[in-house]
């Protein structure tokens, strides 16, 4: 079916308006609007059960919306398949890693950079022309993320035997694999130690910036997303108490009152 975008002429990449959604008599989002432009890091905070994760799964087509529209790229959302989301542009990582454990880092990159292809497992089975020029392509393409993330000494390695903070780079390779507009990141600082916590800021500025990737991610670490984040919507209970700069939103009395005044008098 041909889909026909309806934003024109801004720099909005993702647009949420008035997404509501209920689990019986659960209200999990109420409302919310807020827009991700292209180029920027915009991080999504709140205490736990604020809805964050399940925003993050209308955006993966995982969960339905009872009422608004999220528009990614000029398309409606809605319309969209599940297994099309890598297709259209919108890559991600999770909470809880997603890898397959027995196969090697390059093979986890790989099923990445596969997904691109949506004939590629046909292609393959009858070895349809083009299966070699694809599959160069893909093997290229990994390796350029093995460089880029650094994981290239252990492009060879059974991931489920690498440490946790190097597993965690290895789905992120995966989700980069398909040349997404928008990665979604699912509280990526989560497990991990300070020089890796480092790093990892490092990394997230690195993709928006080298491979001009638009980043939105879920995050508790309150260091980490104030020194990288352009911008930062917080939720509670479902609703939007604050937006803007990190600066502007940690100031702001609802979020103190929801969960960063706490941190601030433990720390005081």
């Amino acid at each position: 079916m041909t889909q026909t975008k309806t934003d024109h002429g801004d720099n909005t990449l993702l647009r949420i308006e008035g997404v509501t959604v209920r689990f019986g008599g659960i209200v999990a989002l109420d409302g919310v609007s807020f827009e991700v432009r292209r180029g920027e890091i915009c991080a999504l905070i709140g205490p736990n059960g604020a809805g964050k994760s399940t925003l993050f799964n209308c955006l993966s087509r995982l969960y339905e919306c009872n009422s608004g529209r999220i528009a990614f790229d000029g398309l409606p959302l809605s319309t969209m398949p599940r297994h099309r989301m890598a297709g259209i542009g919108i890559g991600r990582t999770f909470q809880n890693l997603a890898l397959f454990r027995t196969m090697t880092v390059r093979e986890n990159v790989l099923v990445g950079c596969h997904s691109q292809h949506h004939a590629g497992f046909l292609r393959n089975a009858f070895r349809l022309p083009g299966v070699a020029r694809i599959e160069a392509q893909a093997q290229a393409r990994a390796d350029e993320l093995l460089d880029f993330i650094g994981l290239r000494t252990e492009a060879d390695r059974v991931v489920g035997d690498l440490p946790f903070g190097t597993q965690k780079r290895v789905e992120l390779a995966r989700a980069l694999a398909a040349s997404p507009k928008l990665l979604l990141l699912d509280e990526p600082a989560c497990g991990l130690n300070h020089e890796e916590l480092h790093g990892l800021g490092e990394l997230i500025r690195e993709i928006r910036d080298r491979l001009k990737v638009t980043v939105l991610l879920v995050e508790h670490h309150m260091g980490l997303v104030m020194g990288i984040s352009d911008r930062v919507v917080a939720l509670n209970f479902g609703k939007k108490i604050a937006e803007g700069t990190p600066a502007e939103v940690r100031a702001h009395p609802e979020v103190i009152r929801a969960y960063l005044g706490e941190a601030e008098e433990e720390a005081a």
